[in-house]
């Protein structure tokens, strides 16, 4: 009888722990007029630090075609402590590091892939040591990964190659969440390049749910996020020219990407999806100076007053501000942006 009990209660437990965790992982927004916990994170956070660093910063160029070999990226040293520092002392949140540009080298070992840092000039992965200065120093940390990929998907006219391309990208995906939460968590997921293919061509649904299975605090948006009623995938919809109801062209994603636009004023929040409507906020990004990566002829900057100009336009509304500081060829963000961004702090009066 004792035994018999004791199987029964098994069998109870084992019922309930099946049960438990078969329950489906969040696999999109919930439909709100209002932001949701991660959304008011987001907002709170308000003003980060973009970097893009990689093989770019080499060839003065902004989008290689991964054709430039992969020891041709050799910075001197990678200094993330001071990126991160800079950031810190600048008033900023979070951090947005660049993973894997539109060429498709990728600052981490990848082992999909032989166009990364371990074949490189320097071998040091970089969104390791990002990720454990800022666990180290207390500031979030945020990833950009470039769904296009002119190595591994150059020819993108070609749908036939999908499914071999999203396979590879959602292995990348789990890959850099499992290596970067091992020292802190991930709160933004940056895509980008996706006007290269049709909307429906990408796996967004897949790359958000294997987001939110392993970091549900994880905002994910992809740039240029909303469409036109009479054709969701137009492109570009300007942050002027969109309208609540409007839909949202890269369904499921959690906030609004264009760069580098200024949000509209007043600025729309609520936007689209099969006759559902989704609270989405708007985060610009822009240059503190003229180009995104590292260029040697790069020298004309934005000022103080303009720069302080942006931040207020920008954090008005709940949206959110990064500004992007491209490190060098020897892995250290420049003086002059160290200098702007210090001084910046001090006018706005940032901590």
């Amino acid at each position: 009888m004792k035994t018999q009990k004791l199987f029964s209660i098994l069998l109870f437990l084992l019922f309930i722990s099946v049960h438990t965790y078969a329950q489906p992982q969040l696999t999109e927004p919930i439909p709100s007029l209002k932001p949701g916990k991660y959304q008011k994170d987001q907002i709170k956070r308000k003003y980060g630090m973009f970097i893009h660093f990689g093989i770019n910063t080499f060839h003065n160029e902004e989008w290689t075609d991964g054709s430039k070999p992969a020891a041709s990226y050799k910075p001197s040293r990678i200094d993330a402590r001071q990126w991160v520092e800079t950031a810190k002392k600048a008033g900023m949140k979070y951090i947005i590091l660049v993973t894997k540009h539109h060429e498709g080298f990728c600052l981490w070992d990848s082992k999909y892939t032989e166009y990364d840092v371990a074949n490189s000039g320097n071998q040091t992965n970089v969104v390791e040591e990002v990720a454990k200065e800022c666990k180290r120093q207390g500031i979030e940390l945020g990833l950009y990964y470039s769904l296009w990929d002119r190595t591994q998907n150059a020819d993108v006219k070609d749908p036939s190659k999908d499914e071999a391309y999203n396979k590879y990208m959602l292995g990348q995906i789990n890959e850099l969440i499992d290596m970067v939460q091992k020292h802190t968590k991930i709160v933004e997921f940056w895509f980008d390049g996706g006007w290269e293919k049709s909307n429906q061509r990408w796996p967004v649904q897949q790359l958000y749910s294997t987001i939110k299975a392993k970091a549900p605090q994880c905002q994910v948006g992809i740039n240029w996020s909303i469409g036109l009623p009479d054709n969701p995938d137009y492109h570009p919809v300007l942050p002027e020219n969109q309208k609540e109801g409007f839909p949202i062209r890269y369904f499921p994603s959690d906030f609004r990407l264009g760069d580098p636009y200024m949000p509209a004023t007043p600025d729309p929040k609520l936007f689209t999806h099969n006759g559902k409507t989704y609270y989405m906020p708007w985060e610009s990004t822009v240059c503190i100076s003229g180009k995104w990566f590292y260029h040697t002829e790069d020298t004309i900057y934005k000022t103080v007053e303009e720069l302080a100009g942006l931040y207020v336009k920008a954090t008005a509304q709940d949206n959110i501000l990064i500004l992007n500081t491209p490190p060098n060829r020897d892995g250290q963000l420049r003086e002059r942006d160290v200098k702007l961004l210090t001084d910046l702090a001090k006018k706005l009066n940032l901590k």
